[in-house]
């Protein structure tokens, strides 16, 4: 039997922590169309814009660089294409729509300092190092190759950076540390070493350029910036200053500036001490306007060229017509900025800042579209959860700081003072102290405390040499070890006092406190041994000494369950495991292909180990019998530090050389255990002792405390005990990221008291029955009245002068309406409106509708309050939904709901029909944006967040899709069990699904618990005992346990069944005998019967098709099927395209009728099909619903029509793509192609039964749901699940 137990065990990637941008080198962020970039020290991050939430998400991680990466530039020709360099002389061209390096220059003879495209050459790219010269490398054409740019070379001063004019051919200059400038140009003489600031003149100062950019408006003109002396534009043919731009202070210094292509003779600058962005105009020599962003300083910017495209904007602005008439409606004026009579130009900046921060700031709307607001820029050497949070985890990195996040958001809480030098190690303090200790490179070690922000104590016993591993004491909170370079481990107590020092022959890097015995610690040494000393004698010799490592030992780890048992990680590669009682070596687990450095011991199954090493891998050891279950490739650099929380053993956090945190689920590992717990197994099947989990090739079985603490829990409880046992287990399963959420919600949606909810569950998806009771509270709490101002209005005094006057007449006579229009006219909106009802209530109404949709279309966040009064509610969704703000848009359409929003009565009759009939139209409204909002985080990736926002709502059947959908399904199958009732069709699905997942050696009979769970499962027992192989008796076992006839028996039913004309039940029977294949004849025959008719539907043909697919795999494949197996493959293709077409899954509809022509194509068969038919049905599929296809023709509308008849609608339950977590991440490993399209997969990927032919998991799992055989026409069946 194909697909054995060891292909389920996956671990799964679920969340990513990407790094800042780099603070040291000048050009690390760029941008090219609908993409921008930014480096961090070994890594390049890709962020694309997603059309349809307009907002820019991560697409790939560039990580081929080894060493730090010093610069990037995006081809000007070929969005596609960037370059990229690093300071191990390489430079790398990238294709990111392939996600792969095109070309390679290994030595570039010196560091690249700055890169840049060859504006005049396709595929030349120019990079120069200190004191050049400068290279021109073309990769590309009929003559590739390095040249040496003729006059740039032999400068007197580094170069910082150079550009190419983008219109002048073959124009470009240089900025050098020494503040002046050099210019070259085909056709005159070279200028070196010009247009150095004034001040600097006649001496021997540097002031390095820090910025440089051509006017795209000139030949001539180039904006400057020197570090000191600020920013000047200057001519570089006539070699003189023009404008000198002063700044309001003279601590204000300038690391970068960028033109802003939207508004000719704009550009914006970044300080460099505090985070505050300044508009400039050439023609002015002080800023317009300034915005302070952020407390740290800028280290780069960028424009984007392209603004986002708004969604449609309102089509209604009234034109300016010629005549006024006191009734026709004036044309405001565009709305003021708030501090000045000028707006800012529409575009997108991306700024990075020096503490890593990057963003993407919205000029025009004075927003942040995206900010990742910290970021580690160097390798994370260690990360470790807080012991009493399982969703804060701490992070120490070389670049001299400790930082701590949200897991749940992926977002940075605190960050330690900084400036630390490296960051080698950290450990938390024992339960709830807030404190973190830091070991260091060069500073010794610290204590941090985190709700002071501030270093509290800090040990120095070990002078300047580096600590690279610190360890605070579990079991006594008193006691700190460290040890160092030179040869110690030292143990002292909190206040400095020191215990005990031991003495190594070499530098110690590892050590660990036992779990058991609090006087006992092992440590790992360069002399390739491990030792263990005794606390509570007085000698300063070790217990014991292991040897039998090659090379030098990192860290040291003892198992939290299993007394006296340790492991090592060393430089050999290997892995020892070593039995503190028998003194021995017990175990060497080989794999890893380079020192080996993170290790962590499961905390509920005794034998799961997990190894980060430098080969870029993370490895999972089952230590009963040393095997690997899984190897990790996702880091793009060497793994330093793996650790989990004891409350959610079953997620793992990673970090490494590339800078990134990931976060991992290891259930899939032992997904088993919680079947059994969903079919109500006996106790002794879910936790046992650690003795009974040790037997090799026994299942897994929790040890630890978390799962002992549930049982005791639940063995108190007298009523609701399966709903907690579910969830409880569940929640210690699931990964972070929306799972505690849910069960909120499902308890929420079952009747639970609302004085049971946890205080997290404000912060994340709320029901809507609490939604706003929450966020009034919360808006009650901050009590902040934002006032909205306008400015006033702009143009010649005279005419303003002139209006004024004649509206106060208008005023005075009686005349509001034109007053208004006057008023409106010269921006003075709040006068107009505060008189407007004198008008009518119709008119302010539509004053106030005119308001918001001016400030709608120009963005503006004011447009707000003019909504809600006027309850428009439907526009101000739709305006939020087009921002990509789903979240926002949720609030108001509750709002509507609760009847708070509406739109104020112009009289005063009694109005309660009207209001029922508006309560229900919000109420669909807010289903709409539930519905939108779930699909916003499903794309993104987040199904049990998708499933929450339906079922914020009581929709139960959509928040199981999702699940569905997300291929959650041990998570669905607890869910809906506990929903009960309402969920009982997908509960059932789920089962279904799950039985399929299991249906193989060891695991059959579990498949049997899940199906015997399903009501009306007559069907599906016969299923998985006709795939069951195994031996007669053995067959006839498991028929009796899942309660069919014999083999026998079921050959005599099958005859009768014949007899009574029962098709269906007679190739169930016969399926069930000792001659399946007869079952395969008479159904084939049947099916091709119903084919060749007219009047045929998929749901007339599927079942008997289903019902086939389970012959056994040995049966099917036998030689002399050879046709019948054909015709089955081939018919279970092409209605399993009809299936995908109906459920919506449109990336493998074109495959899976590709797949059917093929078999056609190649094997003997008399099938009543046709190739030209197929690809007439696919034609006229892709033209009728594929949007960027062109209108289809009349034939292939009616043969459109024709298909959708085969396929009357299903529940829409079951529509809609799949899409599993973590698909949205970005992994480094090495790259899979798919089959199906060609193209790299984004996200996990499921390999074939031939071992090398990949395909996406979305695909499959949608493959298999349509179709139960595997692409390769083998006829083994699919099991993604």
């Amino acid at each position: 039997m194909k697909g054995e137990y060891s292909e389920m065990s996956r671990v799964k990637q679920v969340g990513l922590l990407a790094a800042g941008c780099q603070p040291w080198n000048k050009d690390v962020c760029a941008a090219s169309g609908e993409r921008f970039a930014y480096c961090a020290t070994l890594a390049i991050y890709i962020y694309q814009l997603d059309q349809q939430y307009n907002e820019y998400k991560l697409r790939s991680i560039m990580s081929e660089h080894k060493k730090t990466i010093t610069a990037i530039s995006w081809c000007p020709d070929n969005p596609d294409l960037f370059a990229s360099s690093s300071a191990d002389n390489l430079l790398i061209i990238w294709n990111v729509a392939e996600q792969k390096a095109v070309a390679r220059l290994d030595n570039t003879k010196g560091v690249p300092a700055s890169v840049s495209w060859c504006w005049n050459l396709a595929d030349g790219v120019a990079f120069v190092s200190q004191r050049g010269p400068l290279y021109i490398w073309v990769y590309g054409g009929p003559d590739p190759g390095v040249t040496v740019h003729k006059e740039a070379h032999s400068f007197l001063s580094d170069i910082c950076l150079f550009r190419w004019h983008p219109t002048k051919k073959g124009k470009l200059v240089f900025g050098h540390t020494d503040g002046s400038l050099s210019v070259f140009q085909p056709g005159s003489k070279g200028q070196k070493h010009v247009l150095r600031p004034e001040s600097l003149e006649g001496t021997d100062e540097e002031d390095p350029i820090s910025a440089l950019e051509w006017d795209i408006l000139s030949t001539d003109y180039l904006l400057v910036s020197n570090l000191h002396n600020g920013i000047r534009l200057v001519d570089s043919e006539a070699l003189v200053c023009i404008t000198s731009f002063c700044f309001p202070s003279a601590a204000a210094s300038v690391q970068c500036l960028a033109w802003v292509p939207s508004a000719p003779g704009m550009f914006i600058t970044g300080d460099s001490q505090v985070g505050v962005l300044r508009v400039w105009n050439v023609s002015r020599s002080t800023p317009l306007d300034s915005f302070k962003l952020k407390k740290t300083g800028f280290h780069a910017l960028h424009v984007l060229n392209s603004p986002l495209a708004k969604k449609a904007q309102s089509s209604c602005s009234p034109s300016k017509s010629q005549h006024t008439s006191s009734t026709s409606e004036a044309v405001p004026p565009p709305t003021l900025s708030q501090n000045r009579s000028f707006s800012l130009p529409p575009g997108h900046a991306v700024c990075c800042f020096m503490d890593g921060g990057v963003g993407l700031y919205d000029m025009g709307a004075k927003k942040w579209d995206f900010l990742r607001d910290l970021g580690h820029v160097e390798t994370i050497f260690d990360c470790k959860f807080k012991p009493d949070d399982p969703n804060l985890l701490a992070t120490a990195s070389f670049d001299g700081t400790i930082k701590i996040w949200d897991t749940n958001t992926l977002t940075a809480v605190y960050t330690s003072p900084g400036n630390e030098g490296v960051v080698y190690s950290l450990s938390w303090a024992p339960g709830d102290l807030n404190c973190i200790a830091g070991a260091t490179s060069r500073n010794g070690a610290f204590i941090w405390d985190v709700r002071k922000g501030k270093i509290i104590t800090r040990f120095n016993e070990h002078g300047k040499n580096g600590i690279f591993c610190i360890s605070w004491s579990h079991k006594d909170s008193k006691r700190i070890a460290t040890c160092s370079g030179d040869g110690f481990c030292i143990i002292r107590t909190i206040d400095g006092k020191i215990l005990h020092k031991y003495k190594h022959p070499a530098a110690v890097f590892g050590c660990d406190w036992s779990q058991n015995n609090k006087d006992m610690i092992a440590t790992g040494c360069e002399d390739k041994n491990v030792r263990v000393y005794y606390l509570a004698t007085s000698s300063d010799q070790p217990l014991k000494v292991f040897t039998g490592h090659l090379a030098k030992v990192f860290h040291v780890r003892w198992s939290p369950l299993r007394e006296g048992i340790l492991c090592s990680g060393s430089d050999d590669g290997t892995v020892r495991i070593w039995d503190y009682t028998q003194d021995a070596c017990i175990n060497v687990l080989s794999g890893h292909t380079a020192p080996v450095r993170g290790l962590l011991w499961n905390t509920e199954v005794p034998y799961l180990l997990i190894s980060g090493s430098w080969d870029y891998t993370i490895r999972v050891w089952d230590t009963r019998d040393g095997t690997c279950l899984d190897t990790v490739y996702d880091h793009g650099a060497d793994v330093y530090g793996l650790t989990c929380h004891q409350s959610r053993p079953f997620t793992m956090a990673s970090c490494s050389r590339d800078s990134t945190v990931r976060l991992w689920s290891l259930a899939p590992l032992v997904a088993p255990l919680l079947l059994n717990i969903l079919t109500e197994q006996p106790w002794d099947r879910i936790n046992g002792s650690t003795d009974t989990a040790m037997v090799p090739g026994a299942p897994p079985l929790l040890c630890g405390k978390v799962s002992r603490d549930i049982k005791q829990e639940l063995d108190k409880l007298s009523c609701d005990i399966r709903a907690k046992k579910l969830r409880w287990f569940s929640e210690c399963f699931s990964p972070p990221g929306g799972s505690s959420n849910l069960w909120d919600l499902v308890s929420v949606i079952s009747g639970q008291d609302d004085s049971l909810l946890p205080p997290s569950y404000s912060g994340g998806v709320m029901h809507m029955k609490h939604l706003l009771k929450f966020k009034t509270s919360e808006a009650q709490e901050l009590t902040i009245v934002k006032m909205s101002k306008f400015g006033g209005g702009i143009g010649a005094p005279s005419k303003e002068e002139r209006l004024k006057e004649a509206a106060d007449i208008h005023l005075r006579l009686g005349q509001v309406q034109r007053y208004c229009e006057l008023m409106v006219e010269l921006g003075q909106w709040e006068k107009a409106l505060s008189v407007a009802p004198g008008v009518s209530m119709k008119y302010w109404k539509n004053l106030m509708q005119r308001r918001a949709e001016q400030l709608m279309a120009e963005d503006n966040d004011d447009a707000i309050p003019y909504g809600i009064a006027t309850g428009d509610i439907e526009q101000l969704v739709t305006f939020f939904t087009g921002r990509g703000q789903l979240q926002e848009a949720l609030m108001i359409a509750q709002g509507a709901c609760e009847g708070n929003i509406r739109a104020p009565h112009s009289s005063t009759v009694n109005h309660t029909t009207n209001d029922v009939d508006s309560r229900q139209q919000y109420q669909s409204l807010l289903h709409k944006v539930c519905k939108e909002l779930a699909e916003w985080y499903f794309q993104d990736g987040c199904s049990v967040l998708a499933a929450c926002c339906h079922l914020a709502v009581d929709n139960i059947k959509l928040a199981m899709s999702s699940h569905i959908r997300g291929n959650e399904l041990e998570l669905a199958a607890c869910v809906g069990i506990v929903l009960g009732e309402a969920a009982n069709q997908s509960t059932a699905y789920c089962l279904e699904l799950l039985a399929r997942k299991y249906m193989m050696t060891p695991t059959w009979e579990l498949s049997a618990d899940l199906v015997q769970m399903i009501p009306d499962n007559d069907f599906l027992l016969a299923k998985l005992c006709a795939y069951y192989p195994g031996s007669p008796a053995e067959i006839n076992l498991f028929h009796k346990r899942c309660g069919l006839p014999s083999l026998e028996d079921c050959k005599s039913l099958a005859e009768a069944a014949i007899c009574e004309g029962d098709l269906l039940l007679a190739v169930k029977f016969h399926l069930l005998s000792s001659e399946p294949e007869k079952a395969l004849w008479i159904g084939l025959d049947h099916v091709k019967e119903q084919l060749a008719g007219s009047d045929w539907t998929v749901d007339s043909v599927q079942p008997i098709l289903d019902l086939m697919s389970y012959i056994r795999t040995d049966c099917l494949t036998m030689a002399n099927l050879t046709e019948v197996r054909s015709e089955l493959l081939i018919l279970c293709g092409y209605i399993g395209g009809l299936q995908a077409i109906r459920r919506q899954y449109s990336s493998i509809v074109p495959v899976l009728y590709e797949y059917t022509s093929q078999l056609l194509k190649r094997r003997e068969v008399c099938v009543p099909l046709k190739i030209e038919q197929l690809s007439v049905e696919l034609d006229a599929w892709r033209a009728c619903t594929q949007i960027n296809s062109n209108s289809p023709s009349e034939c292939q509308r009616e043969e459109f029509i024709c298909v959708q008849r085969r396929i009357p609608p299903t529940d829409s339950v079951l529509c809609g793509a799949d899409y599993v977590t973590g698909s949205n991440l970005p992994s480094h490993s090495d790259v899979q192609l798919s089959c199906f399209t060609g193209n790299r997969i984004q996200g996990p990927v499921f390999l074939l039964e031939d071992g090398k032919s990949a395909i996406s998991l979305n695909d499959a799992l949608m493959w298999a749901k349509a179709n139960p055989f595997s692409p390769l026409g083998t006829g083994l069946r699919i099991n993604p699940f």
